[in-house]
């Protein structure tokens, strides 16, 4: 099983997928946008890997820390998520967000994911509780905390405006959640005033 690699960026593409050569080997690796946009074309780069083995293919899903990858392994552990939905999470809120999202049971983080209704974000909440015994990283959890209720009061405040789910998931994607509810909402008005003019 692969777990890591180290080697040169050749290509970055659309897809969210960087080719990564490893001794004259190019491996091509499905990362979030987020990663995407560390991994800059010929550049050194290492990334912790996990291998999907299936059947009909053999697919590497690449994470710029340990926390990112272990996060990605209990999101598809958990019932009804695969590989393709445990990216989408983690390209709408980092391994920190995800675990105050699953402590203060916010559906409405979660639904801010392509793909996750209600009723998918409750039964993800329930069955993540049990699994997402990780410790808090980095952060401090008071300010952690603080930060997860700035990004909440933003997109409440967001769809009260009548902006649409997409809108508001792409525009928090690009917000520092540890800033002040009244700065990120300011900020995401520029943004969302650019994109729609």
């Amino acid at each position: 099983m692969i777990g890591s690699l180290r080697g040169v960026v050749i290509e970055r593409n659309q897809d969210s997928t960087v080719l990564l050569e490893v001794g004259g080997v190019g491996y091509l690796i499905h990362v979030t946008p987020r990663t995407l946009g560390e991994l800059e074309p010929t550049s050194q780069a290492f990334v912790y890997v996990h291998q999907h083995i299936r059947e009909d293919a053999q697919t590497l899903y690449g994470f710029l820390d340990r926390d990112e990858r272990r996060t990605f392994e209990i999101l598809i552990a958990t019932h009804g998520v695969g590989p393709n939905m445990a990216m989408s999470i983690l390209a709408t809120h980092t391994p920190r967000a995800l675990i105050d999202i699953v402590a203060t049971n916010d559906h409405g983080a979660l639904t801010l994911v392509s793909g996750v209704g209600r009723k998918t974000a409750e039964r993800l909440l329930i069955e993540l509780k049990g699994r997402m015994n990780l410790p808090v990283m980095d952060t401090p959890q008071g300010e952690q905390a603080q930060g997860h209720r700035a990004v909440t009061d933003v997109r409440e405040a967001l769809t009260g405006l009548g902006y649409s789910n997409e809108e508001i998931r792409d525009v928090l994607r690009e917000l520092s959640a540890t800033d002040t509810a009244e700065n990120l909402l300011r900020q995401a008005l520029n943004a969302l005033g650019v994109k729609r003019a």
